[in-house]
């Protein structure tokens, strides 16, 4: 998975990666030269008393070292810009897939999980693109060429680099095998803490409220010591490498000196040629190190990569129809028809048989208990879940072959947990509609009755909103989520247990509105109260996934023994008349 990742994406900055490899080359020539040139200087300079030769060859080196610090300057470039680009592709499509989820897909992988994975997961694989990039190929050629040069100055002692290299290499071998499950465990548990961090400052109210400040912190202080622990064991294999790595490499320099000095001692070898070889050697070895160096990164990017093509290769449940309907012959008609909805892996479905239809301008309610399965029933409307079985039409079209922004258009949603955006409440009512007016706002949030708070609130319209609307109260986020969707100019308005947090009062002024001033949208309400939906059209009572009551609230206290004990439950006997 990690190559294929890094092909695709590497494809876009074909033109860096190209730079690399030849400034890369250039670099590494540069540096094979130069020990060359330096006994060059020794040998027919310094040993003759040339001062002229020393002064040309000394010119040559310093311009080749100038030449070889260019192009490693620009092989760097190139390989930071094609690694932020490929970083950034990839987020991209990660988003973007992610966005395309269901929630089914988003429950499948946990929201930690997928933060992480579009962030720290990313960013591993985009450092291994850059260090690859800046030594992929100078690290072999360092290697390969030292060799090659090493033996052009003394092949007696290449036995030296014979014995280095492969401790060397067996040595770095057996510390990334040793890192591999490391790397896995690591990314796990950094998910867990992820997790743990995000639903502490969700849930930061309950916590203080319910006095668990204890018992979470010692819960993060658990995720975080085993997520030190996996760090600390990986740390411990990263400290011994390059101690051991230059331990091989100081013998090695050691033993040619020792054996390199007896052939200088015996005349067979030159002393400029010694140092050439001790220069070559430690660029054997040097490059040895790098090329173990990226093989320790690559079982950490090797994890995140495949955690990465996990999200990208996992499809929607949700299907898009490629050419769907894109009219609706009835627009606010929506229809159920023998709905039944299973969650994956449940023994029962959630919903079944479920059969109702509401007419454009009508209102209808859905009541039951808890777990009656009333929320998964509005999800299928917007197709936040596909039906199992049955067929659920918005307009007169199956939302399954309806075009999914014609579809959304049309459907206005209050979900039961209201999620304001971080900015301001102007611009959280543009979710709604981009190009609304500030007259529209108003008239949107005066229907909400959220207009007097707003008002009192510093900016108006431009009042700032924290992230999940922490700054406001539940009724006033309730309220505002509601007029985003009266703005949005929905046929059909899907309120899900939305007038929850709102007193009676306002409750009755908000329906109120509602009714009067959008009379020919259809209003698909969900409540536990039974005042919120005592003047309903028609009032659906759900129980354990099945309609078992329909018809207004005067039929279903004589008809439905269900409704009766709901309404019994909640209102006086003076009320229910």
């Amino acid at each position: 998975m990690l190559w294929k990742l890094l092909v695709q994406y590497l494809r876009p900055s074909l033109p860096f990666v190209v730079g690399v490899l030849v400034f890369q080359m250039l670099q590494a020539l540069g540096a094979l030269y130069l020990p060359t040139l330096n006994a060059d200087i020794i040998n027919n300079g310094v040993a003759q008393g040339d001062v002229g030769y020393i002064w040309r060859v000394g010119s040559f080196m310093l311009l080749v070292a100038f030449l070889q610090v260019a192009a490693n300057i620009i092989a760097i470039w190139c390989g930071a810009r094609a690694s932020m680009r490929a970083g950034q592709l990839i987020r991209r499509d990660v988003f973007d897939r992610v966005g395309a989820f269901s929630e089914r897909e988003v429950s499948q992988f946990g929201a930690g999980s997928l933060i992480t994975r579009n962030t720290n997961d990313v960013q591993q694989v985009q450092m291994l693109i850059f260090m690859t990039c800046t030594m992929m190929v100078s690290a072999p050629m360092l290697a390969i060429g030292g060799v090659i040069m090493a033996l052009r100055e003394d092949v007696g002692l290449s036995w030296i680099i014979a014995v280095a290299a492969p401790i060397l290499l067996l040595f770095v071998g057996f510390i990334v095998w040793r890192m591999v499950p490391l790397f896995s465990a690591y990314q796990e548990r950094l998910d867990n803490i992820n997790r743990i961090l995000r639903e502490q400052l969700t849930g930061i109210r309950v916590v203080r409220a319910f006095v668990r400040e204890n018992i979470e912190r010692d819960r993060f202080r658990d995720a975080n010591d085993k997520i030190m622990d996996t760090g600390r064991r990986v740390g411990n294999l990263f400290i011994i490498v390059f101690p051991g790595a230059s331990m091989v490499m100081n013998l090695a320099i050691v033993a040619v000196i020792w054996f390199g000095g007896m052939d200088v001692d015996r005349g067979t070898v030159e002393i400029g040629s010694l140092f050439a070889y001790i220069a070559y050697v430690m660029q054997i070895l040097m490059g040895v190190i790098m090329v173990s160096f990226l093989t320790m990164m690559i079982p950490r990017a090797a994890v995140c990569a495949e955690r990465i093509g996990e999200v990208l290769a996992t499809d929607s449940s949700l299907k898009l129809a490629e050419n769907g309907v894109a009219k609706q012959p009835a627009p606010g008609l929506l229809e159920f028809d023998r709905v039944g909805f299973t969650y994956p892996g449940a023994e029962k479905p959630v919903l079944e048989d479920i059969s109702f239809r509401a007419e454009p301008g009508q209102t209808v309610a859905v009541i039951g208990s808890t777990g009656a399965g009333k929320t998964t029933l509005v999800n299928l409307v917007p197709r936040l879940f596909d039906a199992t079985s049955g067929q659920v039409r918005v307009g007169g079209v199956p939302v399954k072959d309806a075009d999914a922004k014609v579809l959304w258009d049309s459907i206005g949603l209050v979900p039961q947990r209201p999620f304001l955006f971080s900015g301001t409440v102007a611009s959280n009512l543009e979710f709604g509609r981009e190009d609304a007016s500030e007259a529209e706002m108003w008239h949107a949030l005066e229907i909400a009755q959220a207009a007097d708070f707003v008002r009192e609130m510093p900016g108006g319209l431009e009042a700032k909103i924290a992230q999940g609307g922490t700054n406001v109260s539940g009724g006033q986020r309730q309220r505002l989520s509601i007029a985003r969707a009266v703005i949005h100019q929905p046929k059909l308005l899907v309120f899900d247990d939305s007038f929850s947090a709102l007193d009676l009062t306002t409750d009755a002024r908000l329906r109120a509105a509602l009714w009067r001033e959008l009379p020919e949208v259809t209003k698909l309400v969900v409540a536990q109260r039974v005042s919120t939906i005592i003047d309903a059209d028609r009032i659906i009572v759900l129980d354990n996934g099945r309609i078992v009551g329909t018809g207004t609230h005067e039929e279903l206290l004589t008809t439905s023994t269900t409704y009766q004990e709901i309404v019994e439950s909640q209102l006086s006997a003076e009320e229910q008349r």
